[in-house]
C-alpha cells in the first residue's frame, strides 16, 4: 500500500455516533498533527457531540452531519465537493455517506473492509474488526491510518497527551457554591449504553464523600435526573446539576473538578481526556469490557467486581458491577 504525504492536504474524519465514541476517536486527529504537522483535520459529527470536538486542539474544524443528512443527495455532493477534500476516514461506517463521497470523487476514500457498500465506495478498504479484538476502542481506530504510514500505540502512550481543553468558565450557581474542599463528580446514568452500577451505590457513595469532607456533583440529563433526585441525600455539600448544563458547561464542570465516577459512558471519557481522576465501573463481559472501553488519561483508572466472573465469560447478562464496594471506589478517586 502507498504511503501518502499529508501536509497540506484536508482530512475528513467522520464518526457520527455518541460522545463516548467521538472522544475514544480524537487520538488519531492529533497522531495526524504530529505526523504531517501542515495537516488540516475536519471532524463531522452530529449536533450533541460539537463541544467535544471543538474543544479538541488537534481538530480545526467541525462540520454537522446533521445538517448534510437533512439535504439531498446531491447537495450533500456539492458541499463535499466545495471542502476542498484529499482524504475522508470512515471511522463509523455510514453507507450514505460512503456513496456520496464516492460521487463527491474524493481522492483518497478510506473504510474498514468489513462493510459491504465500502467494497463499492472506497479505495482504502483496511482488514480488521472490532468485535473480536483486544484492542481497545481507541486502538481499533488507528487501524485506519494505515495508508498513512501511523502504527496503532500503546495505551500507555494514548494516555500521556490531554486531548481536551476547557473553553468557558463554569456556571454562576456552581461556582459561587464551590468550596475549598475537593469535588467529586457522580454521574449515576448511562442512557443506556453500559451496565450500571445502580442508584443506590452512588448515592451510598455521595454519602461517604460527604462525610469525609468532599462536595459531591450529581450530572445528567433532566430525564436522568428524575430517576435519582428523590434519592438525593440532603446536605449543603451535594449539589444537583442534572438538566442544567450544556455539553459545554459540561466540560467546564468536569475540567474543574477533582474527580468523576461513571459507568462506561461519555462523560468518563470527557474526563479522562480532560486529565482529571476518572473513575470507570465495568463490566468484565466482552465486548464492553474495560480492556476495550476503558477512559484514557493518566489519571484514569478501570474497576470491575470480579474479573473472573463466570457469567460474564460466557456472554451472559450480569449485574455483578452492582456489587463493587463503595470503599473500593473511594481509595480509587484518592490513590
Amino acid at each position: 500500500m502507498n504511503k501518502i504525504d499529508l501536509n497540506n492536504k484536508t482530512v475528513l474524519i467522520s464518526r457520527t455516533d455518541s460522545i463516548g465514541d467521538v472522544c475514544l476517536t480524537l487520538p488519531i486527529c492529533k497522531a495526524l498533527k504530529d505526523k504531517y504537522p501542515a495537516v488540516r483535520i475536519v471532524f463531522l459529527g452530529k449536533s450533541y457531540t460539537e463541544a467535544i470536538i471543538l474543544s479538541c486542539p488537534f481538530v480545526d474544524d467541525f462540520v454537522n452531519w446533521d445538517e448534510w443528512n437533512a439535504c439531498s443527495d446531491a447537495d450533500v455532493v456539492q458541499k463535499i465537493m466545495a471542502s476542498n477534500l484529499d482524504a475522508i476516514i470512515h471511522v463509523f461506517p455510514n453507507k450514505r455517506l460512503s456513496k456520496l463521497a464516492f460521487r463527491a470523487k474524493i481522492p483518497m476514500r478510506i473504510g474498514t473492509s468489513h462493510r459491504l457498500f465500502h467494497w463499492f465506495t472506497c479505495n482504502q478498504l483496511i482488514n480488521f474488526t472490532r468485535k473480536k479484538s483486544d484492542l481497545h476502542e481507541a486502538q481499533l481506530n488507528f487501524k485506519l491510518l494505515q495508508p498513512f504510514d501511523i502504527e496503532v500505540p500503546s495505551l500507555a502512550a494514548l494516555s500521556e497527551v490531554r486531548l481536551l481543553q476547557t473553553h468557558t468558565p463554569i456556571p454562576a450557581f456552581i461556582a459561587q457554591w464551590r468550596t475549598e474542599k475537593k469535588c467529586v463528580i457522580l454521574h449515576c446514568k448511562s442512557q443506556g449504553s453500559a451496565v450500571e452500577w445502580g442508584t443506590p451505590n452512588f448515592m451510598a457513595l455521595a454519602e461517604r464523600l460527604i462525610e469525609e469532607g468532599h462536595q459531591v456533583i450529581f450530572t445528567g440529563t433532566e430525564i436522568e435526573g428524575q430517576f435519582f433526585r428523590p434519592f438525593l441525600p440532603k446536605h449543603d455539600n451535594l449539589l444537583d446539576s442534572s438538566g442544567k448544563l450544556t455539553l459545554t458547561e459540561l466540560i467546564a464542570v468536569i475540567g474543574s473538578s477533582d474527580a468523576l465516577v461513571a459507568a462506561s459512558t461519555g462523560p468518563l471519557h470527557i474526563a479522562g481526556l480532560l486529565g482529571i481522576r476518572a473513575v470507570g465501573l465495568f463490566s468484565p463481559r466482552r465486548p464492553i469490557h474495560p480492556g476495550r472501553w476503558q477512559p484514557l488519561g493518566k489519571n484514569s483508572v478501570a474497576l470491575v467486581y470480579d474479573e473472573n466472573c463466570q457469567k460474564c465469560k460466557k456472554g451472559e447478562f450480569c449485574k455483578c458491577i452492582e456489587e463493587i464496594e463503595v470503599g473500593r471506589i473511594i481509595s480509587a478517586i484518592f490513590a
